[in-house]
């Protein structure tokens, strides 16, 4: 139809091109586009994004020649912060598309991890095909164990699997020179373990995320970085604590629920009143710099004293009525305990949220007075 115009587009999600090749722009239009592969094929000759740019400059050349109203273009993400790296993508899609009057995609990549973006892309423009650039490679040994040498050069994969074993080997030789062998087998199982679950569960991403929040507020001068500091001082404390209290009040043949109580006991003061400090500071930084955004953040330290209460309430009843050693809460005022922190919390959660509310309006009701 002569009113399409279609995108062909590649996306580098890793933003190679930035950081290989300098090119911190997207990538638009054809000569842009051959610019940008021939510049990061000077800088690595070995990067596979090579190939889906020349991928996506012949699928263009093809659909030109046929009379289509075809255009091409390169948008990269973010080398070292996945997150940062789509929502970077995102808007500068939106505004090709936008600027180009597009109305549908092909998508040219590399490698299975750009079509994570797909979603992303799909929000912009409708897509039609993918194209997936497989380079060849020799298929002997030789080739074989090349290919495995410069995967294991990558930084990204070495972070993935090098690291999680070599600390793990580490640790056995470490064990066994102490003279415990077993105590080493159960480490080295326990550091995998965790890692496939931090993996597993992509708290690693989280954790990403949040070194880089850090950053920014170290970087931008705000409040939150010492706020958030001293929560992770003030948490380490807690964990501390926990276990202390764990030990001291260790029964056998208990459940699993009971020795997290125990734990909990002991820690849930130190990780409320940093989840607090986290969330003050994170608040006096919006009040500061987003005012607009205060509704948002405003009940959050209400939410977390609640939880904090109704945690203490059911650490102290669980303790109460399962401890065989001299804990100072008896059985009855331990359900007595339970119900009063319960009724606390709710009532802070309420208020949290009744805040919230009126601050929300108060915002509205400002920004309207500013408009007139």
């Amino acid at each position: 139809m002569p009113d399409e115009r279609t995108l062909i587009l590649c996306v580098d999600r890793d933003d190679d091109i930035g950081y290989k090749a300098d090119v911190n722009e997207p990538a638009v239009g054809r000569e842009k586009c051959l610019d940008a592969a021939n510049r990061l094929a000077l800088a690595d000759p070995e990067d596979s994004d090579v190939n889906a740019i020349f991928q996506a400059i012949k699928t263009y050349d093809e659909l030109s020649a046929r009379g289509e109203d075809v255009f091409v273009a390169v948008v990269g993400g973010n080398h070292t912060n996945m997150i940062d790296g789509d929502r970077r993508i995102s808007q500068d899609l939106g505004k090709i598309v936008w600027d180009n009057e597009i109305t549908e995609c092909i998508i040219v990549t590399d490698g299975a991890e750009d079509e994570f973006v797909l979603p992303i892309i799909q929000a912009s423009v409708d897509v039609k095909s993918v194209q997936r650039v497989i380079v060849k490679q020799m298929p002997n040994l030789e080739g074989t164990y090349y290919i495995i040498r410069k995967l294991l050069d990558d930084p990204k994969i070495a972070r993935t699997f090098l690291v999680p074993v070599g600390l793990a080997m580490l640790l056995y030789a470490v064990a066994n020179l102490l003279g415990s062998p077993e105590i080493a087998i159960v480490i080295v199982v326990g550091v995998i373990g965790v890692y496939l679950l931090f993996k597993g569960l992509g708290i690693d991403e989280y954790f990403g995320y949040a070194v880089n929040s850090l950053h920014k507020s170290f970087v931008g001068g705000r409040v939150t970085f010492v706020a958030y500091i001293s929560a992770i001082l003030i948490g380490s404390i807690g964990i501390i604590i926990g276990l202390t209290s764990l030990l001291e009040w260790y029964t056998p043949d208990r459940g699993i629920l009971f020795y997290l109580l125990s734990f909990v006991y002991g820690s849930i003061a130190y990780f409320t009143i940093a989840a607090l400090t986290a969330s003050i500071g994170k608040i006096i930084d919006v009040y500061l710099n987003e005012k607009n955004a205060l509704g948002r953040v405003i009940a959050v330290p209400f939410f977390i004293g609640a939880v904090g209460i109704i945690a203490y309430g059911a650490s102290v009843y669980a303790l109460s009525v399962g401890s065989s050693m001299d804990f100072p809460v008896l059985g009855v005022d331990g359900v007595r305990l339970i119900v009063y922190t319960t009724v606390i919390g709710l009532i802070c959660a309420a208020f949290g949220v009744y805040l919230q509310k009126y601050v929300s309006g108060w915002l509205k009701r400002s920004v309207e007075k500013d408009e007139l």
